[in-house]
């Protein structure tokens, strides 16, 4: 089960880049762009917890300077009930203000403008700290013609660029990231498409069969995009560097 990230942030455009980069890390990234928002969907996700008493997440990125109001009524709020890992995300820069939300309850307070790379570090020492140990993200996966680069989010066949769609490179990149283990329709859909469209079976054939046709030298007898029927799909495992069968390298 990859680790939920709650994204409360009302610049839109650093949303979707945030979004799209911890998404590449295998991250399931819910947004909101305001404090009702957020304290909704917090309320709203922990209805349905995946562990017993959690908030339904597994980490917050909270900015502080949201439309209708602070951030750090939500920082309050999560406090009284969960104890979970919360970085805030500020161009606040006054270290009153930082003392005062550490000692609040935040495990990290990053100046914007700050580097992805940072950022994924600091979510991994919080999530640490919090007992969750992560595994290196898979970013890069070869085998026979096909490599995929995810961080420059690039896919060549042979050496030739390959163009996809943004719903094709995120399921590609989604089976990339389980290499070799079997996904589920549900997981598959959900982690792409959404939760909502969770019982939408039939998106999943229309894209599987379309990167197919892209990527695989016989459509109708897949090597790479394998299907394990009544389950999900599979892409074949990566190769090693030395072209034995291997786990798939890392970025």
């Amino acid at each position: 089960m990859s680790l939920r990230v709650l994204l409360v942030e009302d610049d839109r455009e650093l949303r979707a880049t945030l979004r799209d980069a911890l998404a590449v890390e295998g991250y399931e990234v819910v947004t909101a762009a305001s404090l009702a928002e957020g304290l909704a969907l917090l309320a709203n996700l922990g209805k349905r917890p995946r562990h017993a008493g959690d908030a339904g997440v597994d980490l917050v990125l909270l900015d502080l300077g949201l439309p209708d109001g602070e951030g750090e009524t939500l920082l309050a709020a999560l406090r009284r009930r969960h104890a979970l890992p919360l970085i805030v995300i500020s161009a606040r820069e006054s270290d009153g203000q930082k003392i005062r939300l550490l000692d609040a309850g935040a495990d990290d307070y990053l100046v914007k403008p700050f580097g992805i790379g940072e950022l994924l570090a600091r979510m991994r020492v919080a999530l640490r700290h919090h007992g969750t140990r992560l595994a290196p993200a898979v970013l890069r996966y070869a085998r026979g013609g096909l490599l995929v680069d995810l961080e420059r989010r690039e896919v060549r066949l042979d050496g030739a660029a390959v163009h996809l769609t943004p719903t094709e490179f995120e399921l590609l990149a989604r089976l990339v990231r389980s290499a070799g283990r079997v996904v589920t329709h549900r997981q598959l859909l959900v982690d792409v498409w959404g939760a909502q469209h969770a019982a939408d079976t039939h998106y999943l054939r229309l894209y599987m069969g379309q990167l197919r046709a892209k990527l695989e030298a016989e459509p109708a007898e897949p090597q790479l995009l394998l299907t394990e029927p009544g389950v999900g799909y599979r892409l074949a495992e990566a190769q090693a560097p030395d072209g034995a069968a291997g786990a798939a390298s890392h970025g």
